[in-house]
Parts: structure tokens; C-alpha cells; sequence
């Protein structure tokens, strides 16, 4: 049985415990919910400070041009990109997942009407995606009215089948915000691509916890946020991926004027700009982009190999834990127990999950819970300790042991 002496000795050869001091982590709570929500690097106070104070404040519009905000959706891009597998002039960070889910999934379907997939109408996903993805892509498929249509799978063996000649697009989710079950996203690309359909990709919950490299895996288009693993602030903008070979056929109808050609020219009508600025919309929100600066910087101080090793590490021994200490309690594991499968959460379910979980934020362990009865752990090694791992185990066990919770638990309007 592992001990807490060496979880602290794990931890002791760590090498990236010294970046847990990049953040600022309150103390006495174990934060095991940074696949929800980022902690706050120590450095975006004060950008925020410096945004808001010098640059809004003293500089005022002037800082368009000064401070850079006019450019900052591509610098940030840049600077994501080396996470992804994708390279410069390729990404942008800007407005919501799902406003860029929508862009993305409309120049798909417009590339496929234009080209060779001109009588494709099925857009192909999964029914235990993430509730926003779905909801985009049936108001998309209602609002063009032209026969489209969305086609749920229920599990992953089913994908391969549905994915036939009537498919334009392969809409999914690189990492199950539920399960944590991760896709393989090269092998499913091929296979789209073989029956002639598009692959687009949402990284969420993968950006920041498991390596990518979406140039080799050849995805078509690619989206996700970055307030989760890449820990950019509550609401901070998404991205956003085009690669170069696709840049020149995409096209899609949130064409506001920053996306224009020459958008101080102040035209009339339309014209899309050259690259990747085409992905782009309306004015963006400087204070919250900016921080967003914050949390990349951190992962350039280790790797992606890195970060993989230490969360699979520590999601092994979670598993090994619960399992040990809290195996006479109706718990029920659901992520994948293969590395390949498993992104950087580990989820449970109990009959009453929601109420475990609610006695468990009321000792500090921070989680959080999604129906039917499921309690999610994530795991951001850039801050996660193999003690706290222990700790949080502990924690676990002695409210099942207990039955301290309270199944009658009010909800929160989040959970």
C-alpha cells in the first residue's frame, strides 16, 4: 500500500513541483477541479493591474496601438500554438468555444458544398459530447434548412460505421468532458477522411493536459478554451485553429470587421482577410485576453512530455487509492484505465455523487460533479502534489466511512 511518506517523496523528486509556486493557490484546499477551471498564475493580478490601470487607464485608446492590443488574438496564438501540433499563423485566441465551434463547423460544411462533398448532410458526433457542441451543430444543421442533419453515436466503437458517404463532417471531442475517455484522434481522422468527410476537433478538455500534435494527426479544424488546463481565467477567450493548406477555402458567416481585410477602411461590403485573422469577429475583450498571456507562460518553463508523465502518474494513483481505501463503497469507475484512452481527470460515480462531492468541497477538496451521479477529479500537474492526491483520498474515505453528506444537499446553480 503507498503511504503518504511516499507520496512526499514523490513529490520531493518532482520536477515540476517548483512551478506550483507559479500559482496562487489558497491555503488548505486540495484543487482538484483544474479541468473545470485553471488556478490563478501570481502574475495575472498584476498584468490585469498593468492592463486596467497604465494601459486603459493612462494610455487609454491609444493602447491599440501602443500596448498591442490590436494583435494580440494572433500573439497569443503564436504562442499557443507549440501546445497543439500546429504552427504560427495557424491559431487565434478569441470570443467562446462555442461561438468558435460554430465558425469552425459552418466552414466545414461550406468547404464540403463547395468541393468534392457537395451532397454530404450529415454531421456525425456523439450523444455524450458536451452539451454545447451538440447544441451548435443542431442550430446550425436547423438554421440552413438544406436537408442537414446531426447523427448521435452512443460509444466510440459506433463512430467508424457512422462515419459513411452521406457524413460532410466528423464533429468530437478529443477528451469526454464526463469520462475523461480519450479519442485517437489520428486513427478517426484517417478514417474520415478515407469516406471523404472533415474532421473537427474540440480540444477543451486536451489543450494543456495531454500532447497534441494536430499536424500529424491531419485534423481539418480544431477548437477549445483555454480556462481550464491552460488556466486563463474564468470565461477567458477560446481559440481557434486553421491550418495554412485550409486558410484560403474557409469561410464562415460571423464576418465581422475584424476579420476584414482592411477593416479601418471602413468598406461597405465584405472582403476576408488573408490567414488565419479570417477567424476572427467583432472587437475583442482586451482584459480578459491578456491574462490569458499568464497562464502560457508557465508551460514554457517544461514540456508537454512532462506534464503527460506526471498526469498519468497521478491519476494511477488516484485510481490505485480510491480503490484500495474506498472499495467497500458503491463507487464505480468510468475513465479508462488505459493510458492511451485517459485524459487528465478520473471520474467515479456514486448514488449520491453530488452529495459526496458537496462534503468533500465542505473539507476543502475541490471537485465537481456532472449527472447522471458522476463525481469528476481533475488532475493539473503543473500544480497537483502526489500528497494531495493521499490527502484527497483520505478525505474520500472518511465520508464514506462516516456517511458524512448529506444526500438531501441543496444545489448550487453550478455544480
Amino acid at each position: 500500500m503507498t503511504t503518504r511518506t511516499d507520496c512526499l517523496a514523490r513529490d520531493a523528486d518532482d520536477p515540476l513541483a517548483p512551478l506550483r509556486a507559479r500559482f496562487d493557490l489558497p491555503a488548505g484546499v486540495i484543487y482538484l477541479d483544474g479541468n473545470s477551471l485553471g488556478a490563478r498564475p501570481k502574475t495575472a493580478l498584476a498584468r490585469a493591474q498593468q492592463v486596467i490601470a497604465q494601459e486603459w487607464g493612462q494610455d487609454l485608446i491609444r493602447s491599440w496601438n501602443t500596448a498591442g492590443w490590436f494583435d494580440l488574438p494572433k500573439r497569443l496564438g503564436d504562442r499557443l500554438a507549440p501546445l497543439l501540433g500546429a504552427r504560427a499563423g495557424e491559431v487565434v485566441v478569441t470570443d467562446s468555444t462555442s461561438l468558435n465551434l460554430f465558425k469552425a463547423l459552418a466552414a466545414a460544411l461550406h468547404m464540403q458544398a463547395e468541393g468534392a462533398g457537395a451532397a454530404r448532410r450529415v454531421i456525425v458526433t456523439e450523444r455524450a459530447n458536451f452539451p454545447t457542441d451538440l447544441y451548435m451543430a443542431q442550430g446550425l444543421a436547423d438554421w440552413l434548412a438544406r436537408g442537414y442533419s446531426v447523427r448521435l453515436v452512443d460509444s466510440a466503437e459506433e463512430l467508424p460505421a457512422a462515419i459513411d458517404a452521406d457524413c460532410a463532417v466528423v464533429m468530437l471531442t478529443h477528451v469526454n468532458y464526463r469520462s475523461g475517455y480519450q479519442h485517437d484522434m489520428a486513427a478517426l481522422t484517417a478514417h474520415a477522411h478515407a469516406q471523404g468527410a472533415l474532421a473537427l476537433w474540440d480540444l477543451a478538455h486536451s489543450a494543456g493536459a495531454v500532447p497534441l500534435d494536430l499536424h500529424a494527426a491531419g485534423a481539418d479544424l480544431a477548437v477549445g478554451c483555454t480556462y481550464k488546463y491552460l488556466n486563463g481565467g474564468p470565461g477567458a477567450p477560446a481559440f481557434i485553429w486553421v491550418p495554412a493548406h485550409h486558410q484560403a477555402a474557409f469561410r464562415q458567416p460571423l464576418s465581422g470587421w475584424w476579420s476584414h481585410a482592411a477593416p479601418f477602411a471602413m468598406a461597405p461590403a465584405y472582403a476576408p482577410v488573408d490567414g488565419i485573422g479570417r477567424a476572427l469577429c467583432g472587437t475583442q475583450p482586451i482584459v480578459s485576453l491578456a491574462l490569458v498571456e499568464c497562464g502560457l507562460e508557465v508551460f514554457e518553463q517544461t514540456s508537454m512530455a512532462a506534464i503527460r508523465a506526471k498526469s498519468l502518474a497521478l491519476t494511477d494513483l488516484f485510481i490505485a487509492l480510491v480503490e484500495a481505501r474506498c472499495g467497500a463503497h458503491p463507487l464505480g469507475l468510468v475513465t479508462p484505465r488505459a493510458h492511451a484512452r485517459r485524459g487528465s481527470q478520473v471520474s467515479f460515480t456514486h448514488p449520491h455523487g453530488y452529495a459526496v462531492m458537496a462534503a468533500l468541497i465542505a473539507r476543502g477538496v475541490i471537485g465537481d460533479y456532472r449527472e447522471p451521479a458522476i463525481m469528476r477529479f481533475g488532475f493539473t500537474p503543473l500544480y497537483t502534489s502526489y500528497a494531495a492526491v493521499w490527502d484527497a483520498v483520505e478525505h474520500l474515505r472518511a465520508i464514506l466511512d462516516e456517511q458524512a453528506y448529506d444526500i438531501a444537499a441543496s444545489r448550487g446553480a453550478v455544480t
